[in-house]
């Protein structure tokens, strides 16, 4: 699938449940831990993965990944959770912005959380921590990584909103968001049947799954 400015406008509106909830190819639906969460809870991202995996306390590679990315592409950071060490602070956010990146998810910790808030670009992490990093050891960039327990690898689509992250792998893409986009379209039917009077015991038939589990 080609993400287009219009496609990415499309699918962005969707919410991270509605895809999740058809990403069932996906170990755990592709969503990661619930720990992982965003500075701002009205961001939202959407976009390719670029993956870098680093040590923990190091952010070498970090820095390598920005520059290995494009425009409207997700930076998925592996730090093997580590969170005594700021990984990624707002100096980064900013060469982010810069280069049109869309967002970064961090399984590991972050600094100056309100600044990167202030700037407007979408950071999912783990923790806060002022602690600086080293620049010690080679990290990989583009590599499978695992990040908030999900594998993702490059090039799979990553969405992320208040809710959480959700990775959808590449071959099965068209499939997710196809049946992603029909549940949310299903739903704003519902929420007109709920407007003109109907209830949800009426509207997902669960008066008659109620009354059969009585009847058990």
């Amino acid at each position: 699938m080609e993400l287009t400015a219009e496609r990415v406008a499309e699918l962005s509106k969707l919410p991270t449940g509605n895809i999740a909830d058809n990403n069932n190819n996906a170990p755990r639906q592709g969503v990661m831990h619930s720990s992982i969460k965003p500075i701002d809870p009205a961001s939202h991202v959407f976009g390719r993965a670029v993956t870098a995996r680093c040590y923990p306390g190091d952010n070498l590679a970090l820095h390598q990944a920005i520059y290995a990315a494009n425009a409207g592409d997700v930076l998925v950071l592996d730090v093997h959770g580590y969170t005594e060490a700021g990984h990624f602070g707002d100096i980064m956010a900013l060469a982010c912005q810069v280069r049109g990146i869309a967002g970064v998810i961090l399984d590991g910790s972050c600094r100056d959380s309100q600044d990167i808030k202030a700037m407007g670009f979408p950071m999912f992490v783990k923790a806060f921590n002022p602690s600086g990093t080293v620049k010690k050891s080679l990290g990989e960039v583009n590599v499978p990584v695992l990040c908030g327990g999900v594998l993702v690898r490059p090039g799979d689509i990553v969405a992320g909103d208040c809710d959480g992250v959700v990775v959808v792998p590449r071959e099965d893409e068209d499939e997710v968001f196809a049946a992603a986009l029909a549940k949310f379209e299903k739903e704003a039917h519902i929420v007109e049947q709920l407007k003109a009077g109907k209830t949800t015991l009426e509207i997902y038939g669960f008066t008659e799954l109620i009354e059969k589990l009585k009847n058990i």
